[in-house]
Parts: C-alpha cells; structure tokens; sequence
C-alpha cells in the first residue's frame, strides 16, 4: 500500500491522498524515521489527529490499542464520565479488533465524544479526537472489521506517553497538573512527592526558575497562566516549615560506585536519583558549599542559602558524600577518577567569564572585575573587597540584573546597567528588570562599550556608542549597530562585564580523553543519554549545554542518572521507553497557541507576596515571600489539568 498520511495536528489538515506533500515533508521532518532500535514508526496517534507514515499500519488496531491505554493507564477515574465513556469505548474498539463489532458501534464511538466534553480533565476529552478522526478517515477499514474481511495486524509495538503543555516545556518534565492537584486537595506533602519525582531541590526551583510551563500554560489562553513556580515552592516551603522528615528511601546497594563532579543543580540531581537506585555516590566540588552557580551567582535576596543547602542535606541523608574544595584538573585528574570509579558524571558549569572585546580590558586596570559570576562569587564568599560609589554592569541577562543589584548592596550609591539595546529584547526575566529599577537602578540602553578610560591605571570611566537597531539577529532579536561619531564616555570605579559565561574544561587538557567539544567549549554527548565518546563519562548542565538555567540542568541531572544507571545494571547506556516517548513528544510540541479553550475566564492569576520599594536594597532578606497556603489552594483551583496521551506504532 502506498504511504499514507492523515493529521489534525492543531487542526491543521494534511492528507497525501488529497495533496499536501509539503505538510507531509513538515510532519516527517519532526517525527524520526525509526522508534530507537524496535523498528520504524508506523504511525503517531495523540491529543489533536493522527499521522501515518506506513500505509500497511493498521489504524483501527491502534485505535484500539490508544484507548486501552488512556482507559487503563492514564484515566484517574475521579469523574464518571472520563472512567465510564473510556472503558466503552476501549470494550467498543476491542470488540471491533475481535470481528464482533456491528455498524451501531461506530455511531456511538461519535455521539461519545459529547459525554467525554464534561470530563473533570481534558485527557479523555482530547484522548477522543484521534479515535473520532481515525473512524471518520479510516471508516472504510472499520467496515471491513464489522464485516469480517479482516483480520488484526498489530504493530509489532505500541509505545504510549502521558504529557501536557506545561509538562512537556518544562526541561525536568515534572508531571506538574499531579502537584497542583494535591496543593488543591491540600495534599502538600504528596505535592512535593509529586515534584520530586523529577526535581529534588524544589526550594530551588520554587524561586529562581525561569518557569517555561508557564508561557506553555494553556489557562494564558483564557485569562493568566498558573503560578506553577511559586505552588512548587508552596510544596517545598511547606516540609520544611513544619519540621517534616523527607520520606525518601534507597533501594538495597549494588556495590557500584559513581564520581559526580559539581555540586551544582545537574550533579546533585544526578547524586539524588542514582543514590536512590542504590549506588554509592561521591560529589567533589571546588567550592567551599552547595549549590554551584544557584549559590555563588544567584544574590541570597532571590534564594535563601539555608534553603540550597537544606536540598544539598537532604541529598547527602541519602548516603551521597560531599567532599568540597577539590577541583578537577587541579586536585585531581579524570584518568585518577575513571580508575577509581564505575562511572563518572561531569557537572562542572560554567564560570568562565566572556569577554567584553573592548580596548584596555586586557590591560589590569585597578576597578575592571573579572566578569559578572566573579564578582558575585566574591561577595557570596565574603572575599575581601571594597565595592565603590559608582559602579557599571554590562549584559542584559539575569547575571548582569543580579550584578547591579548586588552592588547597591554592597554600598554602591549608583549602579548602572549599560546595554546594546532595548529593555524589549533584555533576555532577563521582565520581573527582575522591575526590580531592579524599584531598587533606583539606573539604566542605560542602545549603549555599547568601546574602550576602558583609566587614570594612573585605574579605571575612572567607559567610553559607550549610541546604537540603533536594525534587522533581526538569529535570536530573533532586532541586530544593534553603532552609530558613528556618537561616542561618550560614563565616569565610573568599576566596570563589571555580565555578557554570559562559557565552560572552563581545562581538565581535559591533561591526556587524550576523546571528549569531543563545541565550537562553544562545551561538552558533546551523544544520542539524549548524556554520556560522552569515553565510555563511561557522563556530562550535564551548563558544561554540557552552556549557560542556561538551574531547571534545564536538573532535566540532565536526571536523564544522566537514568542512562548511567543502565550502564552500571546492564552494561549498555540507552534512553527506555520514557525517555524516548519524552524526546518524540516534545519534538512535535504539546502547545498550540492558537487554541481556543472555549471557557470563560476571568479567575485571575495570585500572586506571593513581596517587599516592596528601594528599602530593601540595604539588605539580602528575601524579596519574594511565601504564598499563604489558602492563596495557594485557590491559585490550584484554576488549572485545566490538561494532560495529553500519545502513541507511536512501531512496524
């Protein structure tokens, strides 16, 4: 038979039978020819329509197939319609599959998807659109079914998902409507067990996580998107507040034993999970504490450190050693650790300052930092120095925002953040930026440093071009240009360059590892299991991706652990069923943004509480505080639960 092709895939219809090869050349371009090693893909069915790559798959047996699984392993059965209409139509389509259906059935496949309309979630009610569209397109295969002309020729696998918008955007893919819906139940310690299936510092990610779920929210389509950040810190504030014992425990020990090193958010994560498997986990760190990055870069204001360490501590409960001041390449070589150890996890950040490229920064000049993550680690560590009056900070990110407040408070009477273009296109996070200028941080934009000005060899200003902006970049951000014979110069006693970090991966320089790198130094790993070219080295984190966010390097911690702990049991590192269903799904993408929900809104988002107003700057109390527990009840209360079920068979 020849290939066939049929998708609503957000409803936007491509049918090769009825032309559309160039949506069909789109559609294949997501979805990868071949499931792992099973097989190819035969087809994909999920939330929004069907797409059929091999002529030969049999769709009503995958029909049938899709249901059992949404009515046996993902329906929850807290409303009579979802657990009453799946099972008639999964015992509808089986007995279609067993040459016992009658035309009658087909009828009532349709007229069950008004039922399923009034389900609690939107898992059945959407689990129906594939079964609806394969009855309508496919109707001709159904009939032969009924009639008896034919016979089942299933798959030789069927692989199934569970997922949502929120939970496929978020790098950790924490299953997010199950916390908010114990948070509703006021369940909040089964919340946070929720979270830490796939997060285990929630206090962490409750307060400086650039919450993506959220821009895949679909309650933003009706009025505001869930406060999913602040609810997962709702869950974690809530153990500690009230003295709770975590309630995690290791399985019996398998006599392997892991090096991680970084104790940063992608080497605990990885720590967490291995340790739970059973492994002996050791953690070496050049710092003097936990945390990384989260602790060294990211301002007490924003995240309390008895908090990143209580998350550390629970960790370490676990059996995991912490052993601090112990730098690779430095103290020890990877050759000395791949010799004393089953498996080695590389989490070693990125601290390495990028370079502003302007005329004297090479020079020494008294007053000119480092970069952005130097001078934050300095006062973080309470290192000896002096900030002076009048300070600048050049970058547009969340390190740079960090940087001028800091520097407030450590006595700076004016904190200056210069950047090449607009406050639109700052990649920091909105709210940060809000901050900052309720602070008195004084901003200044279309501005880019040419050249250090420095008196007796110490800095005393920076000379700045106007820009103006052109066309947009590969970021999508409108490309700055200077703009000729507009050069001034800001007095200043320092300049802190905040332009992003790269990796620092000088412990490679040592042997011949066979670690392949990036043009960006960082690390290459291969096929999603994070392991690198030498057999048995793992990577994750920022010096695997570069510099990104403390969630994204707990979604690498944990895929790490998962594929070292295959290699330790098995031998043989491989992404399961999950992982590879995980990656497929968010190839294709959950979000349709375009959507119309067909609610009515109007429940409007709750927000934390906060101190407000340039006071705070004089200290490094907590901004953001908790969100009262009632708040955060009714906050719950808002999610649609808008869980989505996926299926790929495998020929």
């Amino acid at each position: 038979m020849s290939q066939v092709v049929f998708s609503s895939w957000q409803r936007n219809i491509v049918d090769n039978r009825k032309g559309g090869e160039a949506d069909l050349a789109a559609l294949k371009l997501k979805l990868p020819e071949n499931y792992l090693s099973e097989g190819k893909i035969g087809a994909f069915i999920g939330w929004d329509g069907l797409v059929v790559l091999d002529g030969a798959t049999d769709v009503v047996a995958l029909a049938a197939e899709y249901m059992k699984a949404v009515q046996e392993k993902y329906c929850c059965a807290k409303c009579t319609p979802g657990k009453k209409g799946t099972r008639v139509l999964q015992d509808t389509l089986a007995r279609i599959v067993a040459g016992q259906g009658q035309e009658q059935d087909l009828v009532n496949i349709e007229a069950l998807a008004t039922l399923l309309e009034q389900c609690k979630c939107t898992l059945c009610m959407t689990s129906v659109i594939p079964v609806l569209d394969t009855v309508k397109h496919f109707r001709d295969d159904y009939l032969a079914y009924i009639r008896g002309e034919r016979t089942p020729q299933p798959a030789k696998a069927y692989r199934d998902k569970l997922s949502a918008p929120c939970i496929d955007r978020c790098p950790a893919h924490i299953d997010i409507p199950a916390y908010i819906e114990e948070i509703k139940e006021y369940r909040f310690s089964d919340s946070l067990g929720a979270i830490r299936r796939n997060m285990p510092i929630p206090a962490v990610c409750g307060r400086v996580c650039p919450h993506p779920c959220e821009k895949a929210c679909r309650r933003k389509l009706v009025d505001e998107p869930i406060s999913i950040m602040v609810l997962k810190r709702v869950a974690a504030d809530h153990e500690w507040m009230h003295h709770h014992t975590p309630p995690m425990r290791t399985k019996p020990a398998t006599g392997k034993k892991i090096i991680v090193v970084g104790a940063g958010p992608a080497g605990l994560t990885c720590a967490y999970y291995l340790a739970l498997e059973g492994h002996k986990v050791k953690i070496i760190d050049m710092l003097s504490e936990p945390g990384g990055t989260v602790a060294v870069g990211i301002p007490d204001y924003r995240m309390p450190r008895h908090l990143l360490q209580r998350d550390a501590q629970i960790i370490a409960d676990l059996g995991v050693e912490i052993e601090y001041g112990v730098k690779l390449g430095r103290d020890v070589s990877l050759r000395e650790l791949k010799a004393q150890y089953d498996a080695v996890f590389l989490g070693t950040g990125a601290f390495k300052s990028k370079p502003m490229g302007v005329e004297g920064e090479d020079e020494g000049y008294e007053g000119f930092s480092a970069g952005g993550i130097h001078y934050l680690r300095a006062v973080a560590l309470g290192e000896p120095m002096v900030t002076p009056k009048r300070v600048i900070v050049v970058g547009g990110g969340n390190t740079a925002i960090d940087c001028v407040r800091v520097a407030l408070r450590e006595g700076a009477e004016d904190s200056i953040l210069v950047y090449r273009r607009t406050r639109k296109e700052m990649p920091a996070e909105p709210y940060e930026v809000d901050d900052a200028e309720e602070e008195n941080v004084q901003f200044e934009f279309l501005r880019n440093p040419t050249r250090l000005i420095a008196e007796n060899g110490k800095v005393v200003g920076v000379e700045v071009v106007i820009m103006e902006l052109g066309e947009p970049d590969e970021s999508g951000r409108r490309r700055p240009a200077p703009k000729p014979g507009s050069e001034y110069v800001i007095p200043c006693d320092l300049v802190i360059p905040a332009i992003g970090q790269d990796p620092d991966l000088f412990y490679l320089d040592d042997g011949d590892y066979g670690i392949k790198q990036t043009k960006w130094s960082s690390i290459v790993t291969k096929g999603g299991t994070m392991m690198t070219d030498n057999e048995g080295v793992f990577a994750g984190g920022d010096c695997e991706y570069g510099a990104m966010t403390v969630v994204l390097a707990v979604g690498h911690g944990r895929r790490a652990a998962r594929a070292m702990h295959r290699y330790l049991t098995e031998g043989k590192a491989y992404l399961d069923v999950e992982d590879a269903m995980e990656d497929l799904v968010n190839t294709l993408g959950v979000f349709d943004e375009k959507e119309d929900v067909g609610i009515l809104g109007g429940l409007h988002r709750e927000h934390q509480p906060k101190v407000d107003g340039a006071e705070r700057a004089k200290n490094y109390d907590e901004i953001e505080l908790a969100m009262p527990e009632s708040q955060a009840v009714r906050e719950a209360e808002r999610c649609l639960r808008c869980y989505r079920v996926a299926m790929v068979a495998v020929n």
